[in-house]
């Protein structure tokens, strides 16, 4: 980890939580639903049988069916499915669209996943709580996942996806002058890149930057790695499995793609929102991340959200943090998307 960010993480005050934090009775649900599905260790798994198991979003829902919690307003949601293409080749996509005329602002959102599993079906929830928030259209972006396809692929994809939404914006009636990223976990670490390459290439910015605990240093000695080696469902473990799979070699892991800690310059980069769990691993890179952004003069709004676990923030339905949690974010791109109308 860069040292000069880890200062800056202690002056600006982002403490480190307690060790052993124990989930909130909510959450506390969602994970013995989630055991209940007899869900193995992903590091004790193959690629494609991690695959296939249930994921945290299926036992959040579970949860939400047993307790009769409506799905509405964001089951009405309307959708549409789309193809971006690519040197690479098309990627799937899927658009989230509100009710009214338009032309509507648009956030560009990278699921989770570790760059290996899930895809935009698993993570559904986000997108539609965002559009149900923001009455902006959210363009769920599928990329390559590794082993099959190694680092970069995955960043190659998220660049090739924005600059085409960018520039097509206007044909599903998107206005690409109120853009914004998003992003949980890896798929946040992308959002986060889409925006320093915005700067470095003098191409069109977002507006904003909504990175929900998203990968950010590739340091496994930090507090919360420490702490949270053996959370669910995220684990040390299962971090190592992830990165075994999509890197050729160790040494990739200090690419500044991947340890944003080690970026030569975070300025200029636009308003960040940055949401963490408690229960994490990724906590205190997220949270270093958050100063050091603060650091280079970056607006940010950074909170750690105690007594939930990674994978948390789509879960609004069935835990009150996430709720909370989708209402800064949403409220964070109100703001800045009304900011650019005015």
């Amino acid at each position: 980890m860069n040292l000069k960010y880890l200062s800056a993480a202690f002056a600006f005050g982002l403490s480190c939580a307690p060790s052993w934090a124990a989930p909130s009775a909510d959450m506390q649900a969602v994970l013995d639903k989630f055991g209940a599905l007899d869900v193995k260790p992903l590091h004790s798994l193959d690629v494609p049988k991690a695959r296939m198991q249930a994921s945290p979003a299926d036992a959040a829902k579970a949860v939400q069916w047993e307790k009769r919690i409506p799905s509405a307003p964001e089951s009405q949601i309307a959708t549409k499915d789309i193809a971006i293409p690519t040197d690479a080749g098309a990627l799937p996509a899927r658009l989230y669209i509100p009710e009214g005329e338009g032309p509507f602002p648009v956030i560009v959102y990278f699921h989770g996943g570790g760059w290996v599993i899930a895809d935009i079906n698993v993570y559904d929830g986000t997108p539609r709580a965002l559009t149900s928030g923001t009455k902006a259209i959210t363009v769920s972006v599928e990329y390559r996942h590794a082993p099959e396809f190694k680092f970069p692929a995955a960043h190659d994809d998220a660049w090739a996806a924005y600059q085409w939404i960018v520039e097509n914006a206007h044909e599903f009636n998107g206005d690409s002058t109120r853009i914004a990223v998003a992003g949980e976990s890896a798929g946040a670490n992308l959002a986060a890149n889409v925006a320093i390459m915005a700067r470095d290439n003098k191409a069109t910015m977002p507006l904003h930057q909504l990175l929900v605990y998203p990968i950010a240093g590739h340091d496994m000695n930090t507090p919360s790695y420490k702490e949270n080696a053996d959370a669910k469902p995220l684990g040390r473990a299962d971090m190592e499995w992830f990165l075994k799979h999509v890197f050729a070699s160790p040494k990739e892991t200090a690419d500044t793609r991947i340890s944003l800690l080690g970026q030569q310059s975070l300025a200029d980069l636009p308003p960040a929102t940055v949401i963490l769990a408690e229960i994490d691993p990724l906590r205190s890179e997220g949270e270093a991340y958050a100063a050091a952004l603060k650091a280079a003069e970056v607006d940010t709004n950074a909170r750690v959200f105690t007594g939930v676990t990674h994978e948390f923030f789509g879960m609004g339905k069935v835990v009150a943090a996430a709720d909370e949690a989708m209402t800064m974010a949403t409220s964070d791109l109100n703001q800045a998307f009304a900011t650019q109308s005015k």
